[in-house]
């Protein structure tokens, strides 16, 4: 009984999803198949965690920061994202834009 109760609140944990205000001013500059994954992945992220291994091209790149390509094509959208505190489950969106300026 005890094992059942842990995995259903892990299930119920989720993960809070900021975006930077660099990212908030960019949004508007994004294509909007790159918007709309953006924001599925941003939904992804609040009920699944950061590792999203699911994603084209999504690595991890470092300890606590990720990447994965939005919409792939000429030019590729990214999203770079970090973990900034797991006891509380805050994953910050630092940018969504080209390739050529991801912040890798």
């Amino acid at each position: 009984m005890r094992f059942v109760l842990k995995i259903s609140m892990l299930i119920f944990m989720q993960w809070t999803v900021t975006i930077s205000n660099k990212v908030s001013k960019e949004l508007i500059k994004l294509p909007k198949p790159a918007y709309k994954q953006l924001f599925l992945l941003i939904k992804e992220i609040e009920t699944s965690g950061p590792v999203r291994g699911n994603w084209i091209n999504y690595s991890k790149l470092g300890a606590n920061r990720h990447h994965c390509h939005i919409k792939k094509g000429r030019p590729t959208y990214v999203a770079v994202w970090e973990e900034q505190n797991k006891k509380i489950k805050l994953v910050e969106v630092i940018y969504a834009g080209s390739h050529e300026k991801a912040p890798y």
